[in-house]
């Protein structure tokens, strides 16, 4: 149904770190950030004479397609090596198969649409504006198109080229610098919502320097399909992976036709909070919720999701006001019992989520962002893309993760990598293993 990306990101890190090595990551990266620089700039100067040949010609010349891959591949296995998403020192000329995070480049150029070529610049602003949150390579040649050569004295980019990342990358890379130094290995879930965003920039990049027409895509399970899926976690998503439909009349009106809906949320959640504060008191005496209460709970954050989902249009119905398991086709699988809590971690349960709500902060934002661009395409053509209803579900299972943990629905964590614990049921699952 879905033909394979032409870039794909491989992923063969074992997550063991030095912690010396990530105690002085950014220092000893700095001759990297300084031949970068020097490598941006010939890429630049390339990319703008392949722009050129390819509008005459309608496919780039073979010299500069391997030059420029060769520098794909080398942001990507520094923007690794930065965001720890890899362990060792990379090499400095992009060779394939050299960094145990890698990326795979059409080896031969593609015919290009010479009409997609001239607008390429314009056609990717999207692709830009969900890179700057979910992160990867694209910041190098990014900088020096829009910053270096359009202002004067005003806006300066960002120092450390192909260091810098979006955001996620960037706060997985700062949660994991602590993680690291203490365990000596990068938590799975961090490292695979780091690679996730490298192998999305990776295609942003291909896309921009004329590697590839093939739009970038966002879906979490193709990108990491080198990667092993997570242990399952008792907080997820279930539905119908490939129903895209969505109606035009219900798409266009779709922030109106919710506004009961938050407003019954916004009622819900002031009685929500009472009650999660009962149920803290509670579970600290008995070491586990009651069970009222956690049902109550189980409602509320599965009425949030049927809401979020239908807001965002990660999902086409109109949802239900009562949150019944069950009823809509992007559901939240949530336990039927209330479980027993660690006390200590319930004490403490709101300063150790604040790692949790770094990571949903940003996800919430690509939630938005991915809702604005489906709606335009909705519109036109009836259906939400593949790729960033994925990446809306990602955001949506992570942020209902999220508040399960603090809600004491359960005190297992949430879990970061943008994929699906393996056990769940393949033919229902949201294609988060949500294929």
């Amino acid at each position: 149904m879905h033909e394979p990306h032409p870039v794909r990101l491989v992923v063969e890190d074992d997550l063991q770190r030095s912690r010396l090595t990530v105690f002085l990551r950014l220092l000893l990266a700095i001759p990297h950030f300084i031949w970068l620089t020097l490598w941006t700039i010939a890429a630049v100067l390339a990319a703008i004479a392949n722009w050129f040949a390819t509008l005459v010609t309608g496919r780039p010349p073979a010299a500069l397609h391997r030059f420029l891959c060769a520098y794909i591949r080398y942001t990507v296995h520094l923007g690794a090596y930065v965001h720890l998403v890899a362990n060792p020192y990379p090499e400095f000329f992009g060779e394939e198969g050299k960094y145990p995070v890698d990326v795979r480049l059409p080896a031969e150029p593609q015919p290009q649409a010479r009409w997609k070529t001239l607008l390429r610049i314009v056609l990717a602003i999207p692709s830009f504006a969900l890179a700057a949150l979910l992160g990867g390579a694209t910041g190098p040649t990014f900088n020096v198109f829009f910053f270096r050569g359009s202002s004067r004295g005003g806006a300066r980019s960002s120092s450390g080229g192909g260091g810098a990342g979006g955001a996620l990358t960037a706060v997985c890379a700062f949660l994991g610098w602590f993680a690291s130094l203490a365990l000596g290995r990068m938590p799975g879930g961090l490292r695979d919502a780091g690679a996730y965003g490298t192998g999305y920039g990776a295609q942003v990049l291909a896309y921009v320097l004329l590697l590839t027409d093939r739009y970038p895509s966002t879906d979490p399970t193709a990108l990491l399909e080198s990667v092993e899926p997570p242990p399952p976690h008792p907080v997820h998503l279930v539905g119908e992976a490939h129903d895209l439909r969505r109606s035009r009349v219900t798409v266009f009106f779709r922030l109106p036709l919710a506004i009961p809906h938050f407003v019954w949320l916004y009622l819900w959640s002031i009685v929500i909070y009472i009650v999660v504060i009962l149920t803290w008191f509670a579970t600290l005496i008995t070491g586990r919720p009651p069970r009222p209460f956690h049902r109550f709970i189980s409602a509320y954050l599965r009425y949030q999701l049927h809401v979020f989902a239908f807001a965002s249009l990660a999902a086409n119905p109109f949802p239900g006001f009562t949150g019944t398991p069950g009823r809509y086709p992007l559901d939240l699988v949530l336990p039927d019992e209330p479980q027993r809590q660690n006390r200590a971690k319930t004490l403490f349960r709101l300063i150790l989520a604040v790692p949790a709500w770094l990571i949903e902060v940003v996800l919430v934002y690509a939630l938005f962002v991915a809702a604005f661009f489906t709606w335009f395409v909705a519109l036109a053509v009836g259906e939400a893309p593949w790729g960033l209803r994925n990446l809306m579900a990602y955001a949506l299972r992570y942020q209902s993760q999220a508040n399960a943990y603090v809600f004491l629905i359960t005190d297992r964590y949430p879990h970061a990598s943008p994929l699906e614990g393996e056990e769940q049921p393949r033919q229902q699952e949201l294609d988060l293993s949500l294929a």
